[in-house]
C-alpha cells in the first residue's frame, strides 16, 4: 500500500472521529473525551493534510474559520505530620472511598467539606503571639525546610494575625475568650498552598522569551522553585499568592468548615468556592460544577479536596500509611493527548511486579513529550482492549506517570495486534504468579536480575543512601563488569576498579569513590527504606526506626509486634517479616553491617503498653496530634471518648464534658505538665 493511499484512509477516519466528538460536545452536551484529546486528533489531521495537500477537502475540520540571600535552609520538625492525600480519579473510586469510611464509622451521618485542590506548594506557617515566626515546607512530612524569609515576601500571608471580633467568633459558634487568648498569647499553626496565578506565570514566560531564556514548564513548579531557593529578593519578584486551608491549632473547632471561617477572620485568604456538602451526591454535583469552571479560574487546580467535616469523626477514621482516611483528593481528568501504540513491553520492578508499558509515538501532554505510558496490569489491558497499532488517549494522571485511559477503536487498523501477558518472566524466564486478591503478576525468582538491578537503583537513590553521581547507568556498568553483585559491594569499590570502565578517568573515579565513602554513615530510617521492602515507603521506614530504635530489634520482631507500630497494618507487617526471614537478605544485612555505620535511634520504651489515653481541651506546648503520636510510640492506645477502660484523661485549658465524665468514672486526670513528665 503506497503512502498516499494509507494517508487518505487515515484522514477519512480522523475526520469521521473528530466530527463524531464535535456532535457529542456541541449538540448533545455529552462529551466522551477531553478538549485536549480532541485537539490532538485535529493536530494529527492537520499534519497529514500538510504532507498531502491534495487530500484536503472543504469539509475537513481543519478548514473551519475560527531580603538578603540565605546561606542554607535549616531543618524544621513539624509539630504534627504534614500528611499527603489518597487520590481518586472517578466517581467509582470516590464511591468506594465512601463505602470504606462508612464501614469504619457505621453510626455516623457523614457530612463533607469540599474545597479546591490548588496546584501549588504546601507550607506550614507558625504564629507566636500573633507574629509570623516560622514558615516551612512539607519535606518528608515529618521534617521540612525553614523558608520563612521567602514566604514573608508573599502579600497574601499576614505577618501578624488579625485580632478577630468577639461577634465574628460567636457567629462561627466558638468561645471568643479562648480564641482571642490563644491568638494573642499562644501559638497558632496554619497550613496552606503557595501558588502562582496563570496571568503572572504567562507574564514571567513572556519576559523569559524576550531575554532569550528558556520558558518555565508550569506555574506549580515555578512557584515551588521560587520558595525553595536562597534569595528572598527573587521570591518577591515572582508575585506569589497563598490560600490557607487548614488550622492545626485547636481553638475549639469541631468542624473543618469552622476552620475555614476562623482562618478568614484571622486575616487569611481562603477558598471562596469551598462549601459544606450534605452527602456523596452533593460532593459529585460540586465536583462537576467546579470542573466546568476550572479553566476560568485565576489559578491552576487539579481537583477537589473532600474531607469528612466533623473533626471527631475525621480523627476516629485515623491514618493509613501517610494519608488520612477521612479525606481524599478527588481529581479531575488528567491532561490528555492521543498517540499510537508502537509496541507493548513488560518491565520487571524491584519487588518482582511485572508492569506492561505501551511504547508510543511521541506525544506532547501539558508541555512534556511522552513516549511511554503504563498499562498497569493484565486486567487493565483487557478492560481497555488495547492492541499494538491502536490510537489511544494518554493522560498524565495527577501530572505524574502517563497512562493509557482509552482506545479509539474506530481508528483501529486491520494490522492491530493483540497482546498476550507472559507466563514467564521476560528477564529470568522463571514462573510468573498472580497472588489471590492482587491485580499484579510477580516473578517468583527472588534472584531475578531485573529485580536485583532495580533494587540496586533504589539502594543508591536520593532518599536511601543518596550516593551522588551513582545513577542507573553506572550501576549497570558495575553489575555488567561483575564489580557489584550485592548492595554491600558498592562500599568495597576502589578507584582502580572504575578506571576499567568506559567513561571514567582518574578524577571522576576518585570523586565517585569519595561520594560512596561519604554515604557510609546513614540514619536507621533511611537504611530501612534503602532495603526496598514491599509496602515500606519513606514514611513507614521512619515510623519503624522511631519505634524499634535498633535494626536487630526490627529484624527479629513478630508480625504482631510489627503491627503495634502506628500506621503498619497486617499486610505491611507480613511483608517486613518475610523479607527479614529470607536467608539471602540476612546475609546482605550482615555484609552491610560490616561496611556502613547505621545510626541507632534512642529506643522508645513501651512504658505505656496497655494504657488508654483520652485528650480534651487546649494543650499549650504540644499539639494533640503530636501528643497522641507519642502515646502510640510508647505502646499506648488513644481513644476519642471516656469510658471505664480509660486509664488517663489529659486535660488542657477549657476542658469540656470529657473532664466531668472522667471525674464521674474515677479516671485519673493529668495536666499537660504531668502528661509530659509521664512520657
Amino acid at each position: 500500500m503506497d503512502d498516499r493511499k494509507e494517508a487518505k484512509n487515515r484522514i477519512e477516519k480522523l475526520k469521521a472521529e473528530i466530527n463524531h466528538h464535535r456532535y457529542l460536545y456541541h449538540v448533545l452536551d455529552k462529551p466522551e473525551i477531553s478538549d485536549a484529546a480532541l485537539d490532538s486528533l485535529k493536530h494529527e489531521l492537520a499534519r497529514l493534510e500538510g504532507q498531502f495537500p491534495k487530500l484536503v477537502t472543504p469539509d475537513s475540520p481543519t478548514q473551519r474559520v475560527g531580603g538578603q540571600t540565605l546561606p542554607f535552609f535549616k531543618k524544621v520538625p513539624h509539630r504534627a505530620p504534614m500528611l499527603s492525600l489518597e487520590d481518586v480519579f472517578d466517581e467509582g473510586e470516590f464511591t468506594d472511598w465512601i463505602g470504606r469510611i462508612s464501614k469504619l464509622a457505621p453510626n455516623e451521618k457523614l457530612e463533607f467539606f469540599g474545597e479546591l485542590k490548588i496546584d501549588g506548594f504546601a507550607v506550614s506557617l507558625v504564629y507566636t503571639t500573633s507574629i509570623f515566626t516560622i514558615g516551612s515546607t512539607r519535606g518528608d512530612g515529618q521534617t521540612g525546610e525553614d523558608v520563612t524569609e521567602n514566604l514573608k515576601t508573599i502579600e497574601a500571608i499576614p505577618l501578624r494575625l488579625r485580632e478577630p471580633k468577639e461577634s465574628e467568633i460567636k457567629n462561627i459558634g466558638l468561645d471568643p475568650a479562648r480564641v482571642i487568648k490563644t491568638v494573642k498569647s499562644g501559638e497558632v499553626e496554619v497550613r496552606g498552598e503557595v501558588f502562582m496565578t496563570k496571568s503572572v506565570f504567562e507574564k514571567i514566560n513572556r519576559e523569559q522569551k524576550k531575554r532569550g531564556l528558556a520558558e518555565y514548564s508550569n506555574p506549580r513548579n515555578t512557584a515551588a522553585g521560587s520558595i525553595r531557593q536562597l534569595n528572598p529578593a527573587l521570591a518577591a519578584q515572582r508575585k506569589l499568592d497563598f490560600l490557607a486551608y487548614d488550622l492545626v491549632t485547636d481553638l475549639g473547632q469541631t468542624e473543618h468548615s469552622q476552620e475555614h471561617d476562623l482562618l478568614k477572620v484571622l486575616g487569611f485568604k481562603t477558598d471562596k468556592y469551598a462549601d459544606k456538602l450534605s452527602g456523596a451526591a452533593a460532593v459529585k454535583k460540586f465536583w462537576e460544577a467546579i470542573k466546568k469552571q476550572r479553566e476560568k479560574l485565576a489559578w491552576e487546580i487539579d481537583g477537589l479536596v473532600v474531607s469528612v467535616n466533623k473533626n471527631q469523626t475525621y480523627a476516629k477514621l485515623g491514618v493509613v500509611g501517610k494519608a488520612p482516611r477521612g479525606a481524599v483528593a478527588f481529581k479531575f481528568p488528567g491532561k490528555e493527548s492521543t498517540s499510537k501504540v508502537k509496541d507493548i513491553v513488560v518491565q520487571v520492578g524491584r519487588t518482582g511486579v511485572l508492569t506492561p508499558v505501551a511504547i508510543l509515538e511521541p506525544a506532547d501532554i501539558g508541555g512534556v513529550t511522552v513516549t511511554r505510558a503504563t498499562l498497569h496490569n493484565e486486567d487493565e489491558i483487557r478492560r481497555l482492549d488495547v492492541r499494538v497499532g491502536d490510537t489511544v488517549i494518554v493522560q498524565r494522571a495527577g501530572d505524574v506517570i502517563p497512562d493509557v485511559v482509552r482506545v479509539l477503536t474506530n481508528l483501529r487498523s486491520q494490522n492491530a495486534k493483540e497482546f498476550h501477558f507472559p507466563k514467564k518472566c521476560p528477564v529470568c524466564g522463571q514462573t510468573v504468579m498472580r497472588a489471590e486478591g492482587e491485580a499484579a503478576h510477580r516473578c517468583v525468582n527472588k534472584n531475578c536480575p531485573a529485580q536485583h538491578r532495580e533494587g540496586l537503583y533504589h539502594f543508591v537513590s536520593k532518599k536511601a543512601f543518596n550516593i551522588i553521581g551513582l545513577g542507573a547507568e553506572i550501576v549497570d556498568k558495575l553489575v555488567d563488569a561483575g564489580l557489584v553483585k550485592t548492595a554491600a559491594d558498592f562500599f568495597g569499590l576502589k578507584p582502580k576498579d572504575l578506571l576499567e570502565l568506559e567513561g571514567f578517568a582518574e578524577v571522576s573515579a576518585n570523586k565517585l569513590i569519595a561520594s560512596i565513602q561519604k554515604s557510609k554513615k546513614i540514619s536507621l530510617a533511611r537504611f530501612i527504606y534503602s532495603l526496598g521492602i514491599i509496602h515500606v515507603g519513606e514514611e513507614t521506614a521512619n515510623l519503624l526506626a522511631m519505634y524499634f530504635g535498633d535494626l536487630k530489634d526490627l529484624m527479629f520482631s513478630s508480625v504482631e509486634g510489627l503491627q503495634k507500630v502506628p500506621g503498619v497494618g497486617e499486610k505491611a507487617a507480613r511483608s517486613i517479616k518475610n523479607w527479614f526471614d529470607f536467608k539471602d537478605n540476612q546475609h546482605l544485612i550482615a555484609k552491610l553491617d560490616n561496611v556502613v555505620e547505621i545510626q541507632k535511634m534512642p529506643k522508645v520504651a513501651k512504658k505505656l503498653a496497655g494504657k488508654t489515653f483520652v485528650f480534651t481541651g487546649t494543650l499549650e506546648t504540644i499539639t494533640r496530634d503530636a501528643a497522641k503520636e507519642k502515646v502510640r510510640l510508647l505502646g499506648g492506645d488513644v481513644s476519642s471518648s471516656v469510658s471505664k477502660e480509660t486509664d488517663y484523661l489529659v486535660a488542657g485549658e477549657n476542658a469540656g464534658s470529657k473532664l466531668d465524665k472522667a471525674t464521674e468514672l474515677g479516671v485519673k486526670v493529668l495536666s499537660e505538665r504531668e502528661f509530659l513528665k509521664l512520657i
